[in-house]
């Protein structure tokens, strides 16, 4: 049920834009980012990420090592047939769905961070229906035995429970994702308007490449604040990967802090925190300078 109503919510939020402002270059333009994204330094920092998140006891370099040792460095690029096909798949649809939002809002003047907070929700909870599947095979392939098979575990989960096994933990993905570029738009949008101010005493000035990467850099750190969401996703999937007895998003943020603490919340926040400005770089960052490089 929870995978019907995050698709449903996409497809309202594609249906309530006019057409003319939606552009079919969005599509290709945000499945190419978020696949050099992820081929390059994003799988590493996700799957370290993952691993954090899933075996809490490892500390930060304990996890990185362990990673290693499991199966080298090709460990670091675990599951990446999927990951391939969520990230064009993913990227395709924050891009497309992002700017179509951000050029149906930009006519109220509601201002740019605010524009981009919208925005970026909006597409993040759009992704959802395709993270969903793709986050569930990585973190099995990851946080499972050395032997998991990619195709055998997607043939079990259909057999077994069919597309809903694909779909744990959907809700913290949801509410991770929405968070997610809410911040990593918003934060981003809010620097560069501080910084065309600061540096060059207009809000319409054009800035740098190097000073278009900064302002990525601090709006992708500070996006990580929701962090718990992505434990919580990680611990969800894994479960649900082991067989055991499905959890709400709350009922295991709960447990964690029970369990581990608070700070059990914030596990894996420094490959986190690397992923998030990865990324905000490309795909916030870098689709504003490859628009303004085709416009």
């Amino acid at each position: 049920q929870e995978s019907v109503v995050v698709f449903l919510a996409s497809v309202k939020s594609y249906a309530m834009a006019p057409a003319k402002s939606m552009d079919p270059k969005d599509l290709l333009n945000g499945a190419v980012l978020q696949c050099v994204e992820a081929a390059t330094l994003g799988m590493p920092f996700e799957v370290w990420k993952t691993r954090m998140g899933r075996f809490t006891n490892e500390t930060t370099g304990q996890a990185f090592v362990n990673v290693y040792k499991r199966a080298g460095i090709t460990g670091f690029w675990q599951g990446v047939g999927p990951k391939m096909v969520e990230s064009a798949s993913k990227g395709a649809v924050l891009l497309f769905a992002k700017e179509g939002l951000i050029n149906v809002m930009t006519p109220m003047n509601m201002g740019p961070t605010l524009t981009g907070v919208i925005a970026g929700a909006g597409a993040g909870v759009a992704q959802t229906s395709v993270m969903g599947p793709c986050t569930f095979i990585v973190t099995a392939v990851v946080t499972g035995s050395g032997d998991v098979n990619v195709m055998n575990k997607i043939k079990t989960t259909w057999a077994e429970k069919g597309i809903k096994g694909f779909y744990p933990g959907a809700t913290a993905i949801a509410a991770r994702q929405a968070s997610n570029w809410a911040s990593r738009q918003g934060f981003t949008e809010f620097v560069r308007h501080r910084m065309k101010l600061a540096l060059h005493g207009d809000e319409n000035a054009r800035l740098s490449v190097a000073q278009e990467a900064a302002a990525g850099t601090v709006g992708g750190t500070l996006a990580t604040w929701n962090q718990p969401f992505e434990v919580a996703r990680i611990q969800m999937q894994a479960a649900a990967n082991e067989g055991k007895p499905k959890m709400s998003m709350v009922s295991t943020i709960s447990t964690i802090a029970k369990e581990q603490g608070p700070g059990g919340l914030f596990k894996g926040i420094v490959p986190r925190v690397l992923l998030g400005v990865w990324q905000t770089l490309f795909m916030v960052t870098g689709a504003k300078l490859l628009k303004q490089y085709m416009a």
